[in-house]
């Protein structure tokens, strides 16, 4: 057995000479005398951590402020509609619906012009298109335009969350369980801004001038993309080596380090953003399994938000000690339609809170991701987050809801992360934003569906609105332990 697999190494290793007779040094900066290659997983790992991935860190973390803002503006926002256009439930739960739609739609889209174009360019445009639709959503005249321009935002987000992608293959293996959660801390902070902008500007200059103000960090950040280069993974794939080196070696300067000796040899991949290798014998029971922990993930994560905004919106919190703001229902009665219902400030504060749980429990994220593995922290985290999301329905005080809601979007936050990495880390260079494309996709339909449980049989009763998003996490986290491949620890694969 071990001579058969140093005989395929062999073999392995002359076909890769082979594809690279007549490379010239000028064509390869990285050309030596003495015969010797790496791969880009070598140089990755080799260059180790430093300043570029700091820079990497805070710059696509910036992405992600962007990204939660314009996610997060729809749990502000929606009793503001409600209000200018006399909405009934529904036709709020369609707002965050139809952004969800742009976002399916353009999420496979997004995937498969990363894997044949490159990441970069598809980040870099997707910001360009939900910032440019985000602001012509202010100046929406009537509740058609506006949610048929946020759907178009939605297209935009779709490409700005393939900077994931783009962060994971830069990242070494020993360090992704760690930078990656931590993520999460610009995601609560985009969430918070648009929260605090909603406290702030929107009882004096409205909602339209709230998500004018929201589009200014995206055209800061499109100046700092210009310090993000292409994925190396992605150029080796493409077959253009020469930029692949160049980027390693620049990331070998900023962060004082050596290149690995010796050239860099890896085939380039013809096949690249074929869905075909999604559902190859490989990774077939994978994808489909990938597929349903996202839209779960999706389900769950807006779920708890839209639940939240929704139980204060209309005041159906059971608590003992409510206060005079928290102590009439309102509900939608036949001939007594009560359409204006703005946040309090406590509300607003409530929201703050429960914001910080994305952040909360980390250190628990990281623990159960370095000792547990991907799978197995799936499974504790959906378990949990199903038990929180009936635990929200038993009386208690304003305290005690706080803390619950507190936790609850901890865990469903913390399941998002891990879904995150895993599914960056299962797939191939050649597939991996596709796979990722269609995943988001799959996580909007549970994003599509979650507004009209959340937000329309919540007005019904707050344990049949909350039942659907326990039962859906249950069923995952069952699921997830028929998922084939653990990912702890195990390096990027380059092709299939």
């Amino acid at each position: 057995m071990k001579t058969q697999l140093v005989k395929a190494i062999q073999l392995q290793e002359v076909e890769l000479e082979e594809k690279h007779v007549g490379t010239s040094p000028a064509d390869d900066k990285s050309t030596t005398n003495d015969g010797q290659t790496y791969t880009v997983e070598v140089a990755v790992e080799t260059i180790g951590f430093g300043r570029f991935h700091i820079l990497l860190f805070v710059i696509m973390g910036s992405a992600n402020i962007v990204e939660a803002m314009e996610i997060m503006l729809l749990a502000v926002v929606s009793p503001e509609i409600r209000c200018e256009w006399r909405l009934e439930d529904w036709q709020v739960a369609l707002v965050s619906t139809m952004v969800f739609l742009g976002f399916m739609v353009c999420g496979v889209l997004s995937g498969y012009v990363a894997d044949r174009y490159g990441r970069w360019k598809v980040v870099v445009a997707g910001f360009l298109w939900s910032a440019y639709f985000s602001l012509l959503t202010s100046f929406a005249p009537s509740y058609g335009w506006f949610i048929f321009l946020r759907s178009l935002v939605g297209c935009g987000v779709a490409g700005v969350s393939q900077g994931f992608v783009l962060k994971t293959e830069f990242i070494p293996a020993r360090h992704r369980a760690y930078l990656l959660p931590l993520a999460s801390i610009f995601w609560m902070l985009g969430s918070m801004l648009i929260i605090v902008l909603g406290m702030t500007v929107v009882p004096t200059l409205g909602w339209r001038w709230m998500i004018r103000i929201s589009v200014a960090p995206s055209i800061i950040l499109l100046f700092l993309f210009r310090y993000i280069p292409e994925s190396a993974r992605y150029n080796v794939s493409a077959g253009n080596t020469r930029a692949a080196v160049e980027t390693l070696e620049w990331i070998a300067r900023m962060n004082n380090a050596s290149m690995p000796p010796g050239r860099l040899v890896e085939p380039a991949e013809k096949e690249r953003g074929s869905w075909r290798i999604l559902l190859s014998p490989t990774f077939r029971r994978t994808t489909v399994l990938l597929w349903y922990t996202w839209f779960v993930a999706s389900f769950s994560y807006y779920g708890s938000v839209l639940s939240s905004s929704e139980l204060l919106e209309k005041n159906l919190l059971c608590v003992t000690d409510a206060d005079r703001e928290h102590q009439v229902k309102h509900r939608h009665e036949e001939g007594s339609i009560c359409y204006c219902i703005p946040f309090a400030t406590s509300d607003y504060e409530t929201l703050l809170i429960s914001c910080l749980g994305e952040v909360g429990l980390i250190p628990l994220n990281i623990c159960l991701l370095n000792v547990l593995g991907r799978k197995y922290s799936m499974l504790v985290l959906q378990l949990l987050s199903a038990m929180f999301f009936l635990l929200v329905n038993i009386c208690s005080t304003m305290f005690g809801f706080t803390v619950l809601l507190f936790l609850l979007r901890s865990l469903v936050s913390m399941n998002f992360n891990v879904v995150y990495i895993y599914t960056a880390e299962v797939y191939p260079t050649i597939a991996r934003s596709l796979g990722m494309g269609y995943c988001t996709s799959f996580s909007r339909i549970g994003g599509m569906i979650a507004p009209f449980i959340a937000q329309v049989l919540m007005s019904h009763s707050v344990l049949y609105a909350m039942c659907p998003f326990a039962v859906a996490c249950v069923v995952c986290a069952l699921g997830n332990l028929l998922l084939p491949i653990e990912t702890k620890g195990r390096a990027l694969l380059q092709n299939n």
